[in-house]
């Protein structure tokens, strides 16, 4: 119990489950990809997933998990670095402010609010743009139901909006992770702080294409 109650302990567990979802991401991003290889591809895709049954709701049950602990100690320690010395708090803040940095807890709420309605979207099927169907094999038409929800300007904006505010997060939060796992040092810092600007762009225009794409009728049925 010592470990959730400790300042040390509760970074090492953001740290932890950051890196855990920056994992998912980098999976998530493939899966999404292979709707550039047709209906067929991201149908045929998710068929495979839908196969295989009780590990994907494991798998699903587990990032949920990671997704909580690393709110609700995320909040904490913010909570605790700003109660904890307000006037050594804030010149920490001018001393090594930067965007990224300083809206870490904002950009972590709306991404959490951006999952929700998400799974709310492509997971649940509950809001009013999703097209239910299957297609010629029988199996559920994800690029149809994609297609037509991202033939929505004020959606693709929402997606597009999202991506700009996980490219903030994880822009500082990769190096961050580093840090708190003890590999970052004056030598590896440039290194890592590299990394996380890296992916994160690779991250923005990856998961935009998508939508922007479809959109723009580049990408079509």
């Amino acid at each position: 119990m010592r470990l959730l109650s400790d300042s040390i302990g509760r970074k090492a567990i953001v740290a932890a489950t950051g890196l855990a979802m920056v994992l998912f991401v980098v999976v998530h991003l493939l899966g999404n990809s292979t709707i550039f290889a047709g209906p067929d591809g991201i149908n045929a895709y998710a068929e495979k997933l839908r196969g295989l049954g009780p590990f994907v709701w494991a798998f699903r049950a587990f990032m949920g998990a990671m997704l909580c602990l690393h709110v609700i100690f995320a909040v904490l320690l913010t909570l605790e670095n700003r109660a904890a010395s307000p006037d050594k708090y804030a010149v920490k803040k001018m001393l090594k402010a930067t965007f990224a940095g300083e809206t870490m807890i904002w950009t972590g709420l709306l991404l959490l609010a951006f999952i929700v309605y998400h799974l709310l979207q492509f997971t649940v099927h509950v809001t009013p743009d999703i097209v239910l169907g299957t297609d010629a094999k029988n199996r559920v038409d994800v690029f149809t139901m994609v297609f037509t929800s991202f033939r929505i300007t004020p959606i693709v904006l929402v997606y597009v909006a999202a991506m700009i505010t996980l490219f903030l997060h994880l822009y500082h939060g990769i190096q961050s992770i580093f840090q708190t796992i003890g590999l970052n040092n004056d030598k590896t810092m440039p290194q890592f702080g590299a990394l996380g600007k890296v992916l994160s762009a690779l991250f923005l225009v990856g998961y935009s294409a998508i939508p922007v794409l479809i959109l723009a009728g580049i990408l079509a049925k």
